[in-house]
This record gives structure tokens, sequence and C-alpha cells, in this order.
């Protein structure tokens, strides 16, 4: 009723072809006008990303998933360029944790080592009291959503105890951290970091991760334009797999055993042996140089104009995104 009333007495609304046309007469209206803005934003956009990087000292950031790939990698980069950083890992009792603590001993005080399962809310207020009490001068600067568990299978393999583990600690973990840290971001303009992938747009056997890696990247988009003075990032790996852990060979052998009876019935050996194959030939493709991920994930944190997305992948992956974006659904399929 509002819009009939805006509309006018006695008018009737414009029909669905009419208005159609009349906002697509806006739209290539408006692209002249965008065309011109478009050097003046880049360009100042390179002026920013010029400026002055961001001073470390006394400003403080929480890593989630440190015991071993990118978030340990990422633990020793900040400390070393002068962060305070507050490790979380899953086991601070294992090798990567210690080889934190070993860093910590060189410069005690700036490297706390925590024990941080982002699927326990109790675990992520502890990491919030420790922050809290060991605040350096200039505050709380970044958060960094790195923790993360991949798998193999295809839908029906897995079991929906399965499913709700990896919504648990891919998805819900990511937003537990998040809302627990958002009033200290608030208070000090922090940053951010959210690890995505490429699978996020295109699944290779691993649809539950592809899964859980969509919807991070849609709560992302929703975060930063609430969020824009914060300057909330998103990092967008490619396969970087064999530079982490998170991604072990798979066994077509612990899959068989592991399936129902049901989907025994409708698969047979050869084929889960084929999959497996398939998947393991992509794992050991992968890129075995983590710093390249690290690197995006300094930029969103130091750069005085970060980007809103880091896509640090080889070209054919990135070919591969860009395709999923802009073919048809159908054709994608068919691909």
């Amino acid at each position: 009723s509002v819009f009939l009333c805006r509309v006018g007495a006695g008018r009737r609304p414009p029909a669905p072809r009419a208005r159609t046309a009349r906002r697509r007469g806006g739209m290539w209206a408006a692209a002249p006008l965008l065309l011109l803005l478009l050097p003046l934003l880049l360009l100042g956009r390179r002026w920013r990303r010029e400026a002055a990087a961001l001073e470390p000292a006394g400003r403080a950031v929480l890593i989630t998933g440190c015991d071993s790939g990118f978030g340990h990698l990422l633990a020793l980069r900040l400390h070393r360029l002068g962060f305070t950083v507050f490790a979380g890992c899953l086991c601070p009792g294992g090798e990567g944790a210690r080889r934190l603590q070993r860093e910590a001993a060189a410069d005690a005080g700036r490297m706390r080592v925590l024990r941080l399962d982002v699927t326990r809310g109790r675990d992520v207020l502890a990491a919030k009291e420790l922050v809290l009490s060991h605040l350096p001068e200039r505050g709380f600067w970044g958060l960094v959503n790195n923790a993360g568990i991949s798998t193999f299978g295809e839908t029906g393999w897995l079991p929906m105890e399965k499913y709700e583990k990896f919504a648990d600690v891919n998805l819900l973990g990511s937003i537990r951290t998040t809302l627990a840290f958002l009033p200290l971001l608030r208070k000090y303009k922090g940053r951010i970091v959210f690890m995505s992938s490429i699978i996020a747009y295109f699944t290779l056997g691993n649809g539950i991760y592809s899964m859980t890696k969509a919807a991070i990247e849609k709560f992302c988009d929703a975060l930063r334009l609430e969020m824009k003075k914060f300057g909330v990032q998103v990092s967008d790996p490619g396969n970087y797999a064999r530079s982490t852990k998170i991604q072990p060979p798979v066994s077509a052998e612990e899959i068989w055993n592991e399936l129902s009876e049901e989907e025994k019935a409708v698969y047979n050996k050869e084929y889960i042996q084929e999959r497996a194959d398939f998947f393991n030939n992509i794992l050991s493709k992968g890129s075995t140089n983590g710093n390249e991920v690290v690197d995006a994930m300094v930029d969103a944190l130091v750069s005085p104009a970060p980007k809103a997305r880091y896509m640090v992948a080889k070209l054919k992956e990135k070919a591969l995104v860009m395709n999923r974006k802009t073919l048809v659904t159908y054709i994608y399929d068919s691909t």
C-alpha cells in the first residue's frame, strides 16, 4: 500500500515490463558516470596503499588454529614484526605450540600460547579474558579466524555427526570468536581476517568443506558492510593443502570401511579408489609455499588500504573461480 501511495492517486502502477525497462534505462544512464569514476577510485586506492604501513608495536592480534599451517606461520611472522600475539592452539602441549612457546621465550610478554577450541564457548571467553588482562598500550588490533578442518567424501558417505562437526568448527567457530571480540574491535577500530577458500565456489569431492566456506563468505559479506570502519577482511587461499595439515591424503580402504551398508550397495570399491586417487592427485599438485597466503594475511592486517578479498591462487584456480561465477549453472555442471 505504501508503494501505491507513492505512485500517486488515480494512476495504476507500471506494468512489470515497464518497470524493468525503466530500471535498465537507469542502469545504462549511470554507466558512463561509473566509467568516469572508476579510474579515480582506483587511483585513490593506489595512493592509500602507498601510504605508510601500520606500526605493529603495542598492538595485539589473536589467531585461532596456530598448531600448524597458516596460523602457525602467521603467529611467528606477526611476532617478529612486533605485534603482541595471542596464539590459540587446540593442543597447547603439541609440537606446534611448543615451538611457539620457544619463540615466546626469546621475547617474554609478546607471544602468549593458549588453549583455544573454537567449538567451546568457555575456551573463547577464557581467551577474551586473557587478552583483556594483557592488552598492550595500543589495544586489540586484529582477530584472525584461521582454525578449520577438511575431509573428503561424497554427500551420502558422511554421517550427520560429521556435518555438525564441520559446521561447528569452520563456520560457527569463526562466528563464536567474532561475536566475543567485536566489542574490543569496535573500541580500537581493529580488523578481522577470515580464512575462506576457492572451494567456496566449486567442489572437488569435499562438498562438506565447500559448504562451510561458502557460508563463511556470506557471513563476512554481511559483517563487512555492517562494520566498514573496522576494515573486515576475507582471505581466499587456493590449493595449499601440501603446506598445511588440514587435508592429508585419503585412503580408499578407510573410506570404504566407514560407509554404511546402504552406501556400499550403491558404490563399489573400484569407484571409491578412483575418487580417492583423483582427490589425492589434486592434493599433490598443491603449493608447498604457505608464506604466499601468510603474506596476504599480513597485508590485510597492516596495509593502510587492505583489500576486501585476497585471491591467493594459481592462474588455473582463479580461472575456475571466474568460470563458476559467470557460467550458467547447467553449463558449468556439464563441463
